[in-house]
C-alpha cells in the first residue's frame, strides 16, 4: 500500500522548519513508541542534519517494553540519545529537561563564561501527525497552550511556546513526507492513527495487523479472539477475516470487522505491542 498524502500546509510547515532550523540550539523529535523506524520522517531527517538532537519515544504506555528499550538503545548506539515517555499521563518529561540540559552543556557553560546569564534554550519539536507532540508540549509548557487531538493533522502552525523550564519551544505541525512507498510502513502508520482513515483500505489494515501478530504476538491473538491453532494452519490471513467477521456475527460486513480489529489494536484489548522490530529488514 504505497500512500501518498501531502496537504499544502505541510509542504509549507517543511521549508518552515528548514529556515528556522537556524534559529535553535537543539530539535526534539518526537516519534511513536510502537513504531519507532515507520514513524521517522526521512526528508525532516535530512533537514536536520548537524543540529543537536533527541528522539522521544512517545505514547510507550502502547508500546511492548522490552522493545521500547531495545529502540533507545538502538539509537543510543547510533549516536542519537533518546528517551521513553507517556506524555498522556504525565509519565517520563523530566527525563527531557535532563537530557537537553546534558546534550547543551558546553553550550550553555560556554555562554555563562561571556558572562550571559540564564539563557533560555530555544528547540524545535518535529514529528509525524498523531505521534502527541501538542500533548507533550502542554505537559512541559504546564498549561494547554497547544491543540491536541486523537487524529492526525490538528497543528497547523508554528508557535513558539515558554515552559516553566529554562526552554523555549517551537512547535511545528506534524509533517509526513511526501510518499510513503514501503507498504509495511504505509500499514504500520495506518494502524497506528498516523493516517486518515479515509485514505487506506480497512481489510488491508485489518489483515497486515492479524498477520503480524500472528507472527510476533500469537498467543495473544488466540486469546483475544478465542481462536485455536487450527483456525490458523486451516485458513490464510484473508480467510482468517472472513472468520472472524463471521465470528463477530457481522456476516459478510468485512469493513465492519476490519474496523473492530483495528480499534481493538489501538485501544490495547490485545496488549501492548511494537510493530518495528530493531533489526528488521523493511522491505522484506
Amino acid at each position: 500500500m504505497a500512500l501518498q498524502w501531502y496537504p499544502g500546509h505541510m509542504n509549507k510547515a517543511k521549508n518552515q522548519v528548514q529556515d528556522r532550523l537556524k534559529m535553535v540550539d537543539i530539535v526534539l523529535e518526537i516519534v511513536d513508541a510502537r513504531l519507532p523506524f515507520s514513524s521517522r520522517n526521512p526528508v525532516l531527517e535530512q533537514i536536520i542534519d548537524q543540529k543537536k538532537h533527541i528522539i522521544i519515544l512517545n505514547k510507550a504506555d502502547l508500546a511492548d517494553p522490552k522493545l521500547t528499550a531495545d529502540w533507545k538503545l538502538n539509537f543510543e548506539q547510533e549516536g542519537t540519545p533518546a528517551v521513553e515517555l507517556d506524555a498522556k499521563h504525565n509519565k517520563g518529561l523530566g527525563k527531557i529537561n535532563t537530557l537537553i540540559h546534558q546534550e547543551l552543556a558546553d553550550k550553555i557553560a560556554k555562554y555563562e563564561k561571556n558572562g550571559v546569564k540564564n539563557y533560555r534554550i530555544k528547540a524545535m519539536c518535529i514529528g509525524i501527525p498523531n505521534v502527541g507532540k501538542s500533548t507533550i508540549l502542554n505537559r512541559i509548557v504546564g498549561k494547554n497552550v497547544a491543540v491536541t487531538g486523537n487524529k492526525p493533522g490538528v497543528t497547523k502552525n508554528q508557535n513558539w511556546l515558554k515552559t516553566k523550564y529554562d526552554i523555549d519551544l517551537l512547535d511545528t505541525p506534524g509533517i509526513l513526507w511526501p510518499k510513503i512507498d514501503d507498504p509495511k510502513v504505509g500499514m504500520k502508520l495506518a494502524l497506528s492513527g498516523a493516517i486518515k482513515d479515509k485514505i487506506y483500505a480497512p481489510d488491508d489494515v485489518a489483515i497486515y495487523a492479524l498477520n503480524f501478530l500472528e507472527t510476533h504476538y500469537l498467543d495473544r491473538l488466540l486469546d483475544v479472539y478465542k481462536l485455536d491453532r487450527a483456525d490458523l494452519l486451516n485458513h490464510t490471513t484473508s480467510e482468517l477475516l472472513m472468520h472472524l467477521t463471521e465470528k463477530f456475527g457481522y456476516i459478510e460486513d468485512y469493513e465492519r470487522a476490519s474496523r473492530r480489529i483495528i480499534d481493538d489494536v489501538r485501544k490495547l484489548k490485545v496488549g501492548r505491542i511494537t510493530f518495528d522490530i530493531p533489526g528488521e529488514f523493511y522491505e522484506e
